[in-house]
């Protein structure tokens, strides 16, 4: 959970950087998924089996592979470069590997 958190944190430093025109669209989107991964995490681990918290888990990592997705789609079209990413692809390579990891624990007890 705490590595979400630091995405979070990076996402919204990044999204700062982002022209005034972006704040409802790649700002906004960006956003809303990497609050979406802790958020999914935490209200997954609150059900009451391990097959709804693996479910909850699976969302929080299709957020992530989003979040991938719109950075890239940010460097591509020139508002990030790639060193401006680096730190956040990082944080959402490493939360979705746990991601991964949990869902795959979960869904073999």
């Amino acid at each position: 959970m705490a590595k979400s958190m630091d995405l979070v944190e990076e996402i919204y430093v990044l999204t700062k950087l982002l022209p005034k025109e972006e704040v409802f669209g790649l700002s906004n989107q960006l956003r809303r998924a990497a609050v979406s991964i802790p958020s999914n995490i935490a209200e997954g681990n609150t059900r009451s089996s391990q097959k709804e918290y693996a479910r909850f888990l699976s969302v929080a990592r299709a957020s992530e592979a989003e979040i991938e997705t719109q950075l890239e789609i940010c460097v591509r079209i020139g508002y990030f470069n790639e060193e401006q990413t680096s730190k956040s692809l990082a944080l959402c390579i490493e939360v979705g590997k746990m991601l991964y990891s949990m869902i795959r624990k979960l869904n073999n007890q």
